[in-house]
């Protein structure tokens, strides 16, 4: 026994001094933010000078040394981030995680993202191409000079690796990937081919309203084993973003210059996606937020011109059915006959197993999307195979070559035109420039189809449904200096009714944008600090619109009395300290279920969502919902079914949160987890590095937090929103302000690895500005980057 305890004392001291070692070891990953590194490919001294919140103010001699350091600076930031983008892109995910990526990889190397990024780099003109190659040359510098440790994700037993040096394609797939992230058309024609097996189109309609635009319509004309099995397993990457921008004219404002406010939606992870930082050359200046892995400014300033974007949900997306020929299943059929199949293998690594080998078709619309799940044989028994058409995999795409013009722009004129390059993803673009001007564009490649609406799967044999063309960009929607002075867009559609093309209709519920319309209309001179406040208001027009119809229905019992009771004196703010919120969301839940699960059956879980508008709609105008179709008793009431939501709302939150209504908080179930994509999937480390804060606002806030209704356990979790804000003042550029939700470093060591956490939450926000003394005398760090020769 004595011998016994000794060894366990050992194997305990060894454990912690290899954890404490380890501990310490990881922390030589984190970079210095001060000092002198001699590098190769600089043509002068470049200055890195930090601010005290670590975000780099870089000042070079040459743009090219500007592109070099920034490179530089989010390598030693957010190496692991750049690198997890890059591998998604190239469908190479599989080779450090294994199987469980190998849906993602198949998916990716199918559509062929980086492949096309990779003919992109070489069609780039040279000015455009230099600032690729000075970033990847930056980038790798880090790599090659850094003699600590890589940051922690490349060093998980079981998964490290070294990272490969940076190529210019790596930068560009960074484009395809956001253009697949935020277009999700193809997935809503899968899914209503499905609902079609249950629904009337006008059934449709109401389960989703065509919000802002005309009535759907629907003819589906075609059908099959392919297209049903895809519809049941649709790829493993869907769409899930949002966001606010508008810009108003000096005729508005306390400076009479304009403001332009920008909060783009996506998930709330750590590292978020965005990382300030500001430029500053002889011949460029930039100031805002960045993509770690991409040098072009996003989102930002130029000195001149301040622009931002919110995602348009137009549809650039359509599947085609196509048809094997019957004598050759290596063909398939055209209107011109049969053609064949254009075709390569791709190899998968796989960590752990044996690589795997994908035969990828594609035809004259795209590639074969239905084999990511299926094969050949499978293909031929059915006689058809389903390909994508989407305007992110058209040839000759110059977005890249759009972005690095529009960072150069003095007049809002100018950034308008350089816009005319932009072709995917497909964005409302809203600009303003110091002379005064405001602006709004939305470029990009719009399909036009021979016939139809593209809204269900089409056939490819017949070439009816073909696309013959884009939207010319004059006809694009756009607008500069409109008579009122403001332009908004909350994902809303973008032009009226009567556009002459068409946009299709999946919009976000216009609750953002008639609640930023309410309150710019109320004032008549906007400020940042006014621009700073409605960025962080919390006033849901959902609740307001709802809850009169919801509370003057059904018989009440005592605790439901006592609900009602409170949401009649709410003010319909979400905020994250009261119980109204949750009751509110909670009910809206559960009378979503009671409308149309018993319709959907077995999809309905798949199709439960919040809904409002919907809501609205079947308790008003489509009450037939009310009616429970699984029973054969008396038609259930709408007054009934709303009563019934709103008990079984207070019985989960009861079981969840206590039986003191007035102690329920919104703040306790609505909470941003803002998750590590890798760590927080691991017990015990996720509790270590936990970043979870409770969060104002709502769906539909314009301060929004969006959630998965689908997730059983938290369908109030906070889990996207504006990862980044930002306020543009034209009166002074150096005024505006800039928030991120983590902090700059993705190094969880760091201590800039959460450090806006709390700022960004509370609605606080930062500058990215100041001479070199002045950074020099209040901020983290001067490191010197100089020629190695």
């Amino acid at each position: 026994m004595k011998w016994l305890g000794r060894a366990v004392i050992a194997v305990l001291v060894f454990v912690l001094v290899a954890a404490v070692a380890g501990f310490i070891w990881l922390r030589t990953g984190l970079p210095p933010y001060d000092g002198t590194v001699r590098l190769a490919g600089l043509q002068a001294p470049v200055q890195i000078m930090r601010d005290r919140h670590a975000v780099p103010h870089i000042f070079a001699a040459t743009e090219a040394d500007a592109y070099f350091a920034l490179g530089y600076v989010h390598a030693q930031d957010r190496l692991w981030q750049m690198d997890r983008q890059r591998r998604i892109g190239a469908g190479r995910f599989a080779e450090v995680y294994g199987s469980f990526a190998l849906p993602f990889d198949r998916f990716m190397r199918t559509i062929g993202a980086y492949r096309r990024a990779e003919a992109e780099v070489e069609a780039l003109p040279d000015d455009a191409r230099a600032a690729l190659d000075s970033y990847a040359a930056g980038v790798n510098a880090w790599l090659d000079s850094h003699d600590g440790a890589l940051p922690p994700e490349f060093n998980v037993p079981g998964f490290s690796y070294r990272p490969e040096p940076w190529r210019p394609a790596d930068s560009m797939v960074w484009g395809k990937l956001m253009a697949l992230f935020l277009s999700d058309n193809f997935r809503r024609e899968l899914a209503y081919h499905r609902l079609l097996d249950m629904l009337s189109v006008a059934e449709l309609d109401d389960l989703y309203p065509p919000v802002g635009a005309p009535p759907t319509t629907l003819a589906r004309a075609v059908s099959g084993p392919a297209l049903d099995r895809l519809a049941a397993s649709p790829p493993p990457i869907a769409s899930q973003g949002a966001s606010n921008a508008w810009v108003i004219s000096g005729d508005h404002t306390d400076t009479g210059a304009p403001l332009l406010a920008n909060d783009p939606h996506l998930s709330l992870e750590t590292p978020i996606l965005w990382y300030l930082a500001r430029i500053e050359t002889p011949t460029l200046q930039m100031a805002g937020a960045t993509v770690p892995g991409v040098p072009f400014l996003l989102i930002g300033h130029n000195g001149s011109v301040a622009w931002g974007m919110t995602t348009t949900g137009i549809d650039v997306q359509d599947l085609f059915v196509e048809r094997l020929d019957a004598e050759d299943p290596t063909r398939y059929l055209t209107p011109d006959g049969s053609a064949p199949f254009e075709t390569r293998e791709e190899t998968i690594v796989v960590a752990g197993d044996d690589p795997e080998t994908l035969v990828v078709r594609e035809t004259r619309h795209g590639p074969v999307i239905s084999d990511v799940n299926d094969d050949a044989e499978a293909a031929a028994d059915d006689g058809q195979v389903v390909a994508l058409a989407f305007t992110a995999l058209q040839p000759d795409d110059t977005t890249a070559l759009a972005l690095y013009h529009m960072g150069r722009a003095t007049t809002v004129a100018e950034f308008m035109d350089a816009t005319r390059r932009w072709r995917a993803p497909l964005q409302n673009m809203l600009v303003a420039d110091t002379a005064g001007s405001i602006g709004f564009v939305v470029p990009g490649l719009i399909p036009i189809r021979a016939a139809g609406n593209g809204r269900l799967p089409a056939a490819g044999w017949t070439g009816e449904n073909d696309w013959v063309g884009f939207v010319p960009f004059d006809e694009l929607p756009q607008v500069t200096d409109p008579g009122d002075g403001i332009i908004i867009n909350a994902n809303n559609r973008a032009a009226p009714p009567d556009y002459p093309y068409e946009l299709g209709t999946p919009y976000a519920e216009a609750y953002r944008a008639r609640r930023l319309t309410e309150v710019l209309a109320a004032g008549d001179r906007h400020s940042v600090g006014s621009t700073e406040a409605l960025m962080t208001d919390s006033v849901s027009l959902a609740a307001r619109d709802l809850l009169p119809l919801l509370l003057e229905a059904g018989a009440e019992t005592p605790r439901a009395a006592d609900a009602r009771a409170l949401l009649r004196r709410w003010d319909h703010a979400m905020a994250r300290d009261r119980p109204e919120p949750l009751i509110f969301m909670a009910w809206l839940v559960e009378l979503n279920r009671g409308l149309y699960a018993d319709e959907l059956g077995e999809l309905s879980d798949e199709y439960l969502d919040f809904r409002p508008t919907a809501v609205r709609r079947m308790l008003t105008d489509a009450v037939a919902w009310c009616d429970d179709v699984t029973t054969d008793d008396t038609a259930e009431t709408c007054d009934a079914v709303v009563a019934a939501a709103l008990d079984r709302a207070l019985d989960r939150l009861t079981a969840d949160h206590g039986d003191d209504i007035e102690a329920w908080r919104w703040g306790d179930a609505h909470i941003a987890p803002l998750a590590h994509q890798m760590f927080s999937r691991v017990p015990l480390i996720d509790l270590i590095w936990d970043q979870s804060i409770a969060t104002d606002g709502g769906p539909f806030t314009v301060n929004r937090g969006g959630a998965n209704v689908d997730d059983i356990d938290d369908p109030f979790r906070h889990r996207h929103g504006a990862g980044l804000r930002a306020i543009f003042d034209l009166a002074d550029l150096d005024n505006s302000r800039f928030v991120i939700a983590t902090g700059q470093s993705g190094h969880p060591m760091s201590a800039y690895y959460d450090s806006f956490r709390e700022t960004w939450r509370d609605g606080g926000y930062v500058t990215i500005a100041g001479t070199p003394t002045e950074l020099a005398e209040s901020g983290t760090g001067t490191l010197t980057l100089r020629p190695l020769d």
